[in-house]
């Protein structure tokens, strides 16, 4: 099987190519043809970095509202394209559309991730449905020639839950989450687990689940929400010290970011690197839109560049401390991702996902 590497293409023309694909009449979405002439500039003749990408609009909040069929570039058009949700977090879900470059990140994902497995099952507990990380954790199993488990659960449905004041009801639903993992985990032979922190936690305090997958786990891959330093120490050293832990950061807008190795230098353990040049991203001061230094936090800024689908300049819901990925990318690593706590103190809950 081929898979496409991050160092294989060229990033400033891969910008180049993105462009005249999205702002082409013939291969062109509707939805950046009819805004061209309003831009303010050639995307074409006046786009020629990566930092000139800052001229676009934010344009995300409109997808949750905008036609689908208008997302999808007329090059692509006779090909399925998929349709996926982000979580909600900060209201209505948006939506974005997907052929292939979303399989060819994960194809990507799978070759920086340690060889865990040993031959046992996959067991995802996340969600599925309009998420696309359920798909996505699919494929990274069968190119370990894994089978795959799933145990769905609704994210909003939990944020509900809490933002209205029931955290006991919350709890509740986290256990019977619990309660269908604990079913496959005592007939089935699972070694690797994709899961949420907060499920996690909640898995180590029940002590017959517990003892099932301690010892039995090769391979523990967090994501969904953040997770402190100490809490990650402990996850490797006292509760699951035989397995590999890695982290993916991501949504359905950036694309996945997972752990890379450690590089010497890191002061973090856990740092992640966006598919560059298809998903790039910045950490910028969250007043200023100025890059931050090396080592300091900031807001996430992403720019999504793919033949699917063109979102620049897309401020996200979190905040990361920054790591330079080298002189060679466009964009910037990432490190204890936490998520955007506006300074008017506005409510941000993570739930479970």
């Amino acid at each position: 099987m081929s898979r496409t590497t991050a160092s294989a293409v060229d990033p400033a023309q891969h910008l180049q190519e993105t462009l005249r694909w999205h702002f082409g009449p013939e291969t062109g979405s509707p939805f950046w043809l009819r805004r061209r002439d309003s831009l303010g500039f050639d995307p074409l003749r006046d786009i020629t970095s990566f930092a000139d990408l800052r001229r676009f609009p934010d344009v995300s909040d409109e997808l949750r509202t905008v036609p689908v069929d208008l997302l999808v570039p007329a090059g692509s058009a006779e090909h399925p394209f998929e349709v996926y949700e982000s979580g909600g977090t900060l209201g209505a879900p948006k939506r974005v559309v997907e052929h292939l470059s979303r399989t060819e990140g994960v194809d990507w994902v799978e070759t920086v991730l340690p060889s865990f497995g040993g031959g046992g099952h996959w067991l995802h507990v996340g969600p599925t449905g309009p998420h696309i990380v359920g798909r996505s954790v699919r494929r990274l199993a069968h190119l370990r020639r894994s089978k795959f488990f799933t145990v769905d659960f609704d994210p909003r449905w939990v944020k509900l839950l809490i933002r209205t004041d029931r955290r006991a009801l919350a709890d509740e639903y986290v256990q019977h989450v619990l309660d269908q993992v604990e079913l496959i985990a005592e007939t089935q032979d699972v070694r690797v687990l994709f899961i949420t922190p907060p499920v996690l936690e909640a898995l180590c305090g029940r002590e017959k689940l517990y003892d099932l997958l301690a010892d039995r786990v090769t391979g523990i891959i967090w994501s969904g929400t953040s997770i402190s330093g100490t809490a990650l120490r402990l996850l490797q050293t006292e509760f699951f010290p035989k397995a590999e832990v890695r982290g993916i950061y991501g949504n359905s807008l950036m694309g996945i970011a997972p752990q890379r190795p450690s590089e010497p230098g890191d002061t973090h353990a856990c740092v992640f690197r966006t598919f560059q040049p298809r998903s790039v991203v910045e950490v910028v001061d969250p007043d200023t839109g100025v890059r931050v230094g090396p080592g300091e936090r900031g807001r996430v800024l992403v720019h999504l560049l793919t033949k699917d689908l063109f979102l620049p300049n897309v401020l996200e819901r979190d905040t990361a401390v920054r790591v330079p990925a080298g002189p060679a990318d466009a964009g910037d690593d990432l490190a204890d991702v936490q998520p955007y706590r506006p300074p008017s103190g506005g409510q941000v809950i993570e739930g479970v996902y």
